[in-house]
């Protein structure tokens, strides 16, 4: 549960609305599930909200493509709540009605507001409380947020169910929003008041997100409080205006990132190490004193300590770079293991591959993984030398020590220590240009003008 939650689990209930088309961003996506910072914008909601109430505590209502925005955010623990077409807030609450009527105060947050802090959620709750309220509503008088209503408030659950009681007994009755049960509540006697945003708090902290462009500004606000947080803790950025790094990016100590660098999803950098610039490092993990060259992809990896990556190489999903291993220019690789030391510097392919320790991968190697149909393995022992320009056409083993020759086919396993070549005899025929020249020279003589 979160550190500053409230005392008791059934004292209070977030409910989040994620039902949102979309429309307003002309998207067909759930409004929900539009990303910033590289993550959907409910989860920073979720994330928030969690750190005052436990996750079971947390009920998102859902819409338009409802699945998909289970799906997205499932495996923070929230509840969901399925709401029938777009029929407004007064019905989103009637929507959760059985769910939170065991609880003694619900709070209500947008699901588009992923600046809001846990400390705002918890001061509206602790005022809402201390005012013995039926409904907190959160305003400011900061004039960057130009409105005084933001769509959070805090509900006494008993009045409020109340009143949507007797809306529903009246099938007349259009739909209430948040200013509609606030004049209810009011009328039936009930406390109604407002709590203000600090004066010190972000402007844009509870200000939705209704286009394509505010996306853009909340994005760019989170990616430079995630530039900002890195270099606070000791991580040189070179023009970090430039970077793209996500909010959930982690880089120790004394790693340099050169401009228009791209650091993204859950990636984990170690200490001491160089990210040189163009390169896309996506939810990867990186040891101590890696070099990163120049326009790199890298993406569901793993390197290990003292390992040289680049330049123009691409590490797809599951690959795993060893301690102080090589992977040089235009080298692709994908679900490779390379060992300790191990070398492949120049425009080669590794799927579905392991390299052992300190082999060396030569120029032009190609593992033939796929038949068509399936993938096939191929297993590099250590101390292996591939010659250029070879081909490994799995599956197929090639045992420690071993070396192929430069331009092999192999189709067979190798043995520790062999020597396996794979192509065509060389034939030398001395005098042969000079042949065909005067072959070609009287056929030239004989044609007719």
């Amino acid at each position: 549960m979160g550190s500053n939650e409230m005392e008791s689990s059934t004292e209070l209930a977030v409910l989040i609305m994620a039902t949102g088309s979309g429309t307003r961003l002309k998207s067909r996506r759930p409004k929900a599930l539009h990303e910033v910072g590289g993550k959907p914008l409910i989860s920073y909601v979720i994330a928030a909200a969690a750190k005052v109430v436990d996750p079971a505590d947390i009920y998102v209502v859902v819409g338009h493509q409802a699945e998909q925005v289970k799906a997205a955010v499932a495996v923070t623990g929230v509840r969901f709540i399925d709401q029938a077409g777009p029929r407004g807030t007064g019905h989103a609450i009637q929507s959760v009605g059985k769910a939170i009527a065991g609880y003694e105060h619900i709070l209500f947050l947008p699901g588009d507001v992923p600046l809001v802090r846990p400390e705002t959620i918890q001061q509206l709750c602790q005022f809402h409380l201390a005012e013995q309220a039926a409904m907190t509503i959160l305003s400011s008088d900061n004039p960057n947020t130009e409105k005084i209503d933001f769509g959070i408030c805090a509900f006494k659950t008993a009045p409020l169910l109340e009143i949507l009681h007797k809306q529903t007994a009246d099938t007349s009755h259009q739909d209430l929003n948040l200013a509609d049960l606030a004049a209810q509540l009011r009328t039936n006697g009930e406390r109604v008041v407002t709590f203000k945003l600090a004066a010190t708090a972000p402007a844009a902290e509870v200000l939705s997100s209704n286009t394509l462009a505010e996306l853009a500004a909340i994005d760019a606000t989170l990616r430079a409080a995630a530039a900002n947080r890195l270099m606070a803790a000791g991580v040189t950025i070179f023009r970090p205006e430039t970077c793209v790094i996500d909010a959930a990016v982690e880089v120790a100590p004394d790693t340099v990132i050169e401009p228009f660098v791209q650091l993204l999803g859950s990636t984990r950098i170690g200490a001491e190490c160089l990210i040189r610039s163009y390169s896309v490092i996506e939810n990867c993990t990186l040891g101590d004193n890696i070099l990163i060259r120049q326009s790199c992809i890298l993406a569901e990896s793993t390197i290990e300590d003292g390992a040289k990556i680049g330049p123009f190489a691409h590490l797809r999903p599951g690959s795993k770079i060893g301690q102080d291993a090589h992977v040089g220019n235009f080298v692709e690789t994908k679900k490779a293991t390379l060992g300790k030391g191990a070398k492949a510097n120049h425009l080669t392919y590794l799927g579905d591959a392991e390299v052992g320790e300190g082999s060396n991968i030569g120029a032009g190697v190609i593992t033939c993984n796929y038949d068509g149909v399936n993938k096939h393995r191929t297993r590099i022992g250590k101390g292996v030398f591939v010659g250029s320009d070879s081909t490994l056409v799995a599956p197929v083993n090639v045992e420690d020590g071993a070396y192929i020759g430069a331009g092999s086919c192999i189709t067979k396993d190798v043995p520790a220590g062999a020597l396996a070549v794979g192509r065509a005899r060389q034939f030398t025929k001395e005098g042969w240009v000079a042949v065909r020249r005067a072959h070609q020279d009287s056929k030239e003589k004989k044609a007719p003008n």
